[in-house]
């Protein structure tokens, strides 16, 4: 898997750290750290946390067809 350069954008944007994202989610900053660089995958649940937490639509993450243009729309 490819760096998620579209959500360390939208997790700059909102100016949070990934700690405060992880804290947001109620998940540990080291796996929301390797879903940010593409090691992981979250699942569906922790997909919709996450995207709550920095507003953006959760599917983008099991978009395999979703360009990152798009994916920075979202």
């Amino acid at each position: 898997m490819k760096k998620r350069l579209w959500l360390v954008n939208k997790r700059t944007e909102k100016k949070f750290t990934q700690e405060q994202v992880a804290t947001g989610a109620n998940i540990e900053r080291a796996y929301y750290t390797q879903i940010e660089l593409g090691t992981r995958r979250p699942s569906v649940s922790v997909a919709k946390r996450i995207a709550s937490v920095l507003d953006f639509d959760w599917t983008i993450f099991f978009d395999n067809q979703c360009s990152e243009n798009e994916q920075n729309t979202a």
